[in-house]
């Protein structure tokens, strides 16, 4: 018995060193690049499938340039070289390293698998793999994936089962620790009283408290409680390579390894307008048991070339037709503060200073504008309710008069100092009477909000009234006359200054010119940023050829086939209309059109093979063959 027990340890002694052994060669063989996992396209599945019973039956009819029918059928070679039909074309798996994919909507969809061959497994391995992702400068490391042995889990699994019975050793119940035998015993010969409340958790008193402490196991309390606290350590110990749940991909474990491993890895990316080109390569690390075994070294780099509708974009500057008037009109007013029943201009009077300077400030600016000339002003001036209403319109005109000289006066200085050519000297200011401004004052009482909402409806009924002067007589009689003559009042005493000018060199009373437009532009740009949705929003009032593009880059399709029928058949239209048939699955319109673009221009033959529409319909029927 004791021969067959050594001869049974002996065995397994040996298993697990040539286990060992075989390991040891493998990493060996690892840290050499003779295994490695490999980034690789994934299947191809573009290609469309023949949408009706024509197509089915075994092809379509194109009119090539001498208006002669093309017949276009699936095609492979046979054994001779020659070009066969074919019902079926099967898709091949693909080993290049580069793809061009195209971006929609601002998004590029990334597919490629994760191939992991069966030398590279192990029952006691775990694979970490880590795809980076490269744009521009820019690294970004995607998600990781892990391939994980069987007997690599295990082990896992028995830290955590290690980890899951120390942390059940700890009890949660501090009641344990206390001999209730002897407290209920002692309580009740000591305490009968207390005794009665033992069951009522919301009573507790000193000498229950005493008790319990007395009766109570400290040194399994204070075991227990640094049980609680090593609980990190523990984990720590027992559970060597935690299982990760968040930021990662794929974590499978492989029970049998006797065939490669393949993951299809689908990474969406969101472009901008300098990315045309995204490249994935694969770093990692084999882990055994608690510690990194070996780096894998670096595979081959995959390449995705991103092509982007937005290449497509017709920046050519559009303008807007404008009519432009000769004579331009520039209302201002101030407040000029007038004595009551006064007409001179004191500079001194309230505000009047600063008033005065921004009128002047303004006429200097229109007399040194480069665009216009000074005709004429027209100096408007108000006079507040009180008092006869025709010695107020006198007043205004007088008010409107004296203006007129202050500013006319300061004009002559401002173009004598600017030297302006004898034609131009004579400004004219005219004086016009504004009378009593009660178009003012009504905006102001609507507007003031210390008025109640009663007067607001007395002063509409009194401002009913046709005559100014019983008008006025009417607002005596209220208790807010007063607010009214030294609130309101003074601030209808104002000047209106009326600028008349005409644009220099202008002669036609009216001037036809085209003007750049913005908007258009605007939302040609964001085609360049890939912006669709705001390009579609600017565009959209014009459904041109820039709208037709935004339209097909975020997928309005039926609104970019609309718009591309009404337009000329250059060959971009043809190419975008080839573009936008393929994605509705009429594969012979679609070749129809994108043969017309190439027959026009050549370098439509290569643009194909960017776009996944059209780089399906040339390898389905290899319409670049009829081209060559």
């Amino acid at each position: 018995m004791g021969r067959c027990s050594a001869r049974c340890r002996s065995a397994i002694a040996l298993t697990v060193l040539l286990c060992a052994c075989s390991s040891v060669r493998k990493a060996e063989s690892v840290r050499s690049g003779a295994f490695v996992p490999r980034l690789t396209l994934s299947e191809d599945t573009t290609v469309p499938e023949i949408p009706d019973e024509k197509m089915a039956a075994g092809g379509f009819t194109v009119r090539d340039a001498g208006e002669k029918d093309l017949i276009v059928m699936n095609a492979v070679k046979d054994e001779n070289g020659d070009m066969v039909a074919s019902d079926v074309l099967a898709t091949s798996v693909v080993v290049a390293s580069f793809r061009n994919v195209a971006e929609r909507n601002g998004m590029v969809d990334l597919r490629f698998d994760v191939s992991v061959p069966a030398d590279l497994t192990d029952s006691r391995w775990q694979l970490r793999l880590f795809p980076v992702m490269h744009i521009l400068e820019e690294s970004r490391p995607l998600d990781p994936v892990f391939i994980t042995g069987k007997r690599y889990r295990e082990g896992q699994m028995r830290g955590y089962e290690r980890y899951e019975r120390f942390v059940r050793s700890i009890i949660a119940d501090s009641t344990s620790f206390v001999n209730m035998y002897d407290l209920e015993i002692f309580l009740k010969r000591n305490y009968p009283d207390l005794y009665s409340f033992r069951n009522d958790t919301s009573f507790v008193s000193d000498e229950m408290w005493e008790a319990v402490e007395h009766y109570t196991n400290h040194f399994r309390k204070r075991r227990n409680s640094r049980r609680e606290n090593m609980k990190e350590e523990k984990f720590r110990r027992y559970v060597k390579n935690p299982l990760r749940t968040e930021g990662m991909r794929l974590d499978t474990v492989i029970t049998d390894i006797s065939g490669d491993v393949t993951y299809s890895y689908v990474q969406t990316v969101a472009t901008r307008p300098a990315v045309r080109k995204v490249e994935i390569e694969l770093d990692g690390s084999v882990f055994t048991e608690d510690r990194k075994l070996c780096s894998i070294p670096a595979g081959e780099k995959l390449t995705f070339y991103i092509s982007s509708l937005s290449s497509f974009v017709d920046g050519t500057q559009k303008y807007l037709k404008k009519i432009v008037e000769r004579r331009v009109k520039v209302d201002n007013s101030c407040r000029i503060d007038f004595e009551r029943g006064k007409c001179a201009i004191s500079e001194e009077l309230g505000t009047n200073m600063t008033e005065i300077a921004r009128i002047k400030r303004n006429i200097r600016d229109i007399l040194e504008d480069s665009k216009y000339d000074l005709d004429s002003v027209i100096v408007t001036a108000f006079a507040s309710p009180e008092g006869n209403s025709r010695l107020n319109d006198r007043l205004a005109l007088r008010r409107a008069a004296s203006a007129t000289d202050f500013f006319s006066e300061y004009t002559r200085v401002v173009v004598d100092s600017l030297g302006i050519e004898e034609g131009l000297r004579n400004v004219e200011f005219r004086a016009r009477n504004g009378g009593e401004n009660w178009n003012l004052l009504t905006a102001m009482v609507q507007k003031d909000t210390t008025l109640s909402e009663s007067f607001r409806e007395e002063y509409g009924r009194i401002l009913c009234i046709p005559d100014p002067d019983r008008r006025e007589q009417e607002l005596r009689k209220t208790r807010e006359y007063g607010y009214f003559t030294e609130e309101l009042y003074p601030r209808l005493r104002t000047v209106n200054f009326d600028f008349h000018l005409h644009r220099k060199g202008v002669v036609k009373d009216t001037l036809h010119t085209s003007v750049p437009d913005t908007v258009y532009m605007r939302g040609v740009q964001a085609i360049r940023d890939r912006n669709y949705e705001e390009a579609v929003r600017l565009l959209g009032p014009y459904e041109d050829y820039n709208t037709a593009v935004a339209c097909l880059s975020c997928e309005k399709n039926h609104s970019a086939m609309r718009i591309l029928r009404s337009l000329d058949r250059t060959p971009r239209v043809e190419y975008m209309l080839a573009i936008v048939n393929a994605r509705f699955g009429n594969d012979a319109e679609a070749v129809r059109h994108y043969l017309d673009a190439c027959r026009t221009d050549r370098s439509y033959v290569f643009r194909g093979s960017l776009d996944p529409e059209i780089s399906a319909l040339v390898k389905k029927y290899r319409l670049n063959l009829y081209e060559n």
